[in-house]
């Protein structure tokens, strides 16, 4: 008995100090390089999303399709989103981080390729739905990795920034629909994203596993390993550990533990409404254009500079993230998107559109960067992180699954300015479930 309690106070003090060593943490030229690869990873699930905006539009334009097609092609790919990212949860908290990501790119990579060969809309939707499992990994894990590698002081900053890198595939992906559809069908779009998933799975094969991950199932020996080689780095670039007060994290349960259900309410509430808000505008704005009378060609124009947005707002979240804290940058995105949706409706003009547009998109991802890429994660410790990730991000693509298809009954009995006021009326709900649950989690220990 008295050999079993020793055992358990070693464990308990091991366990302290690994996760003490890991909180001291700076930037090394490991976090770097998982920095780079993860933030590669989220700009191809950026390419994806607005490929599919994009080529929707044009199969629409070309009757290679129909509305109808395009919203199950559409609700296919979020149904996948949503297998992938319960999956990631499952597999990254109980089986290790490196397990979750090690195949998904493989298979968003291949099954994005056989997209390219489809010979009708049925073949095509299929395919979608496999490469977006893959794809629904990525996000869950991408941002959680980030989380639990970065130095604590400028967590937020480097989860935002990935956030930044991602979104900027938004405008990059309108300009390459603009300039590639016409010239050579949108295959060839499937033929470009499916490669470059490939090719970064090649670079990503090798990163390490998360330490704070191995700290928690008590892999200590693993995780000694890459604590070692971090710190080895932090001492050759002269880098002291970061002034980091002690953690009360033992293998019991802490804060976030506490309050597990509170912050998973909050967590679904949030990322819920970024994501169907921000998907169903950028995912439909081309079809909503060209239902207003502009060509499918100015109607991807106008979307790649709204879509500029996208890297500017990530910008802007990841300037605000730290300095400003989550909550007040979260509140205040929620309420300005709400204002300008209701505005963008009543847009008639094409200045109107674009400007109103732009503004819109940045809101949108202020919030991907602060509440999916940073919050989200931080709402949860180890133990339920990837699984608390997993839910919240799996319900939004859930919900997200039947927007297509509401979106479609909209244009066709009540008009597009139901849209945007249903897109504000979720953004208030948001923000009000923030301001009164959700938690500062800024510069937190976790």
């Amino acid at each position: 008995m008295e050999s079993v309690i020793n055992s358990q106070t070693i464990s308990t003090i091991r366990h302290r100090e690994l996760t003490d060593r890991v909180n001291r943490f700076q930037a090394t030229p490991t976090f770097i390089r998982v920095f780079i690869l993860v933030a590669a990873g989220m700009f191809m699930d950026a390419i994806d999303v607005y490929l599919a905006s994009g080529v929707s539009s044009y199969m629409l334009a070309s009757k290679w399709s129909t509305v109808a097609q395009n919203s199950t092609f559409l609700s296919a790919g979020f149904m996948g989103l949503f297998i992938g990212s319960i999956t990631a949860g499952l597999v990254g908290d109980i089986f290790g981080r490196r397990r979750a990501y090690q195949l998904n790119l493989l298979i968003f990579g291949f099954f994005t390729l056989i997209e390219a060969l489809a010979p009708n809309m049925i073949f095509l939707i299929v395919c979608r739905l496999i490469a977006a499992i893959g794809l629904g990994t990525e996000i869950v894990t991408g941002y959680a990795m980030i989380n639990e590698f970065a130095p604590i002081k400028q967590r937020g900053r480097w989860c935002a920034a990935t956030s930044l890198i991602a979104n900027c595939g938004a405008p990059i992906t309108m300009l390459m629909c603009t300039i590639i559809i016409p010239r050579f069908s949108w295959r060839a779009m499937f033929v470009i994203s499916g490669a470059l998933a490939l090719i970064l799975w090649y670079f990503r094969r090798n990163l390490p596993e998360s330490p704070r991950w191995n700290i928690n199932h008590h892999n200590y020996d693993e995780a000694e390993e890459t604590i070692a080689m971090i710190e080895g780095e932090m001492k050759n670039k002269g880098a002291t550990p970061a002034d980091i007060q002690a953690t009360t994290e033992t293998t019991g349960k802490n804060e976030n533990d506490r309050h597990l259900t509170r912050n998973m309410i909050v967590a679904i509430v949030a990322v819920t409404a970024v994501i169907v808000c921000q998907y169903t505008f950028t995912s439909w704005v081309p079809t909503l254009l060209v239902q207003r009378g502009i060509e499918v060609t100015s109607s991807l124009g106008f979307s790649t500079v709204m879509m500029l947005g996208a890297p500017v707002g990530a910008f802007i979240g990841t300037t605000l993230v730290d300095k400003v804290g989550r909550k007040p940058t979260i509140i205040s995105a929620f309420v300005l998107a709400a204002v300008l949706g209701i505005a963008y409706a009543y847009q008639t003009s094409s200045i109107g559109v674009m400007v109103i547009g732009f503004a819109l998109t940045a809101c949108f991802y202020v919030l991907m960067a602060v509440v999916v890429a940073v919050y989200t994660s931080e709402l949860f410790s180890t133990t339920y992180r990837f699984r608390g990730a997993g839910i919240a991000n799996g319900i939004s693509k859930l919900v997200t699954i039947g927007m297509p298809y509401a979106v479609a009954w909209m244009l066709t009995t009540v008009g597009s300015t139901t849209i945007f006021f249903t897109i504000a009326g979720m953004a208030i709900v948001a923000a009000t479930v923030v301001m009164i649950w959700g938690p500062e989690t800024n510069q937190r220990v976790i």
